[in-house]
């Protein structure tokens, strides 16, 4: 067996960015964008008022008296020019006119006709948003993952289109004999496929789209068809039957039909029948059959796979820390991701943590590490956990 850090870094090695596609702007949020973006404009244009009020021209004191030579609003210019003494009424947003010394907002005004006298209360700011404050044509935005901000961003500059990481198609394939879709009648002897709909769920928040196969039956034909229906996609996860049993059929006929293996079995729990490599030029990721532990190492592997093929980087998955709330005892000879809960800053593992309790999966909200033979932990120590 490996360890998980030497099982992501095979993982790694089996993916890198996918190829680049344009989109139009509105279809770009959480998107990797690959390539900087330039302003082609500055912002703002020209220099605007930042407040509702009185765009004046010459000194301005309380008691000063203008006159109001016309408006200008959001979209819509006053095209004259200001000689000392004169004032135009101005609201946010709108050019300030040639001659424009400073905006005198309207709560620091009384008008009279078209003459304003400045107030008592006068204060002291211009209101004037300067031309290009925000930023200048030729900026540029860096590559990253676009966030509605960044959108706005992009909008402002005048960018249309922008070049994104292409998002990866992931085919997901249950196998088993006992397993039947949600709403099929099972046999006794049958249980209800729920792995792949929380894969699915999974790669679809994660930015990729997925693609749940027919179920694969315990045959090396089916397992052949199934693999076969997968072509084309940049990711293959199986779920089920890479273990050792007689029907477990995933790592043979994979190998049979070209499968480079990089890893079989990992020092981990749950999750330790894990396999990894490459079947046809295509990386694939062999999840167990337990459906917390395919869950599980569906965050730990799958996941940063997935952000590495969308130009995330190649990094392992963000631990985060909290203070233990209930003492635990030693852990032995595999890192074990338990089922928890944080609340306020502290976390509790569950009592149970066998790797076929979905319920107890449902409730967590966080999968607390324990190291390899991590000592025995007491209340107020400070340990790992991934968000889930």
């Amino acid at each position: 067996m490996i360890s998980v850090a030497e099982a992501l870094a095979l993982v790694f090695d089996l993916v890198k960015p996918l190829d680049v596609e344009t989109l139009g702007l509105a279809q770009a949020n959480g998107r990797f964008m690959a390539t900087p973006a330039t302003a082609t404009r500055d912002q703002p244009p020209f220099a605007a008022s930042a407040m509702d009020g009185y765009a004046t021209c010459g000194p301005t004191a309380p008691g000063a008296v203008f006159t109001v030579m016309g408006a200008a609003s959001a979209g819509h210019a006053w095209n004259g020019a200001l000689t000392t003494g004169d004032a135009i009424r101005i609201f946010t947003g709108a050019p300030i006119p040639n001659g424009a010394t400073r905006v005198v907002i309207q709560e620091d005004v009384t008008r009279q006709g078209d003459q304003i006298t400045l107030s008592q209360t006068l204060d002291a700011a211009t209101h004037i948003r300067a031309q290009g404050q925000d930023f200048r044509a030729g900026d540029t935005l860096s590559p990253r993952l676009l966030r509605p901000a960044d959108i706005a961003l992009l909008a402002a500059m005048n960018v249309a289109q922008v070049s994104v990481i292409r998002r990866p198609v992931v085919a997901i394939i249950a196998t088993g004999d006992e397993l039947v879709m949600p709403g099929e009648i099972p046999r006794p002897d049958q249980i209800i496929a729920s792995n792949s709909f929380a894969l699915k769920a999974m790669v679809e928040d994660a930015g990729g789209i997925a693609r749940m196969l027919p179920i694969a039956r315990d045959t090396e034909a089916s397992l052949r068809t199934v693999f076969d229906l997968a072509a084309g996609a940049d990711l293959i996860v199986t779920i089920g039957g890479a273990s050792v049993g007689d029907h477990d059929l995933v790592g043979k006929v994979a190998a049979d039909m070209g499968m480079e293996r990089a890893f079989y079995k990992i020092a981990m729990r749950p999750g330790k029948p894990l396999m990894a490599g490459r079947i046809n030029g295509t990386p694939m990721l062999g999840l167990p059959g337990n459906p917390v532990s395919s869950i599980v190492c569906g965050h730990i592997f799958m996941l940063p796979m997935l952000r590495a093929m969308q130009g995330l980087g190649a990094t392992p998955p963000k631990m985060h820390h909290a203070t233990l709330a209930a003492p635990l005892a030693a852990n032995g000879p595999r890192a074990h991701y338990m089922r928890a809960r944080v609340d306020g800053g502290t976390i509790t593992a569950f009592p149970a943590q066998d790797s076929a309790l979905l319920q107890v999966l449902s409730q967590a909200n966080a999968l607390l590490l324990r190291p390899v033979a991590d000592g025995p932990r007491t209340i107020g120590d400070t340990v790992e956990y991934l968000p889930i």
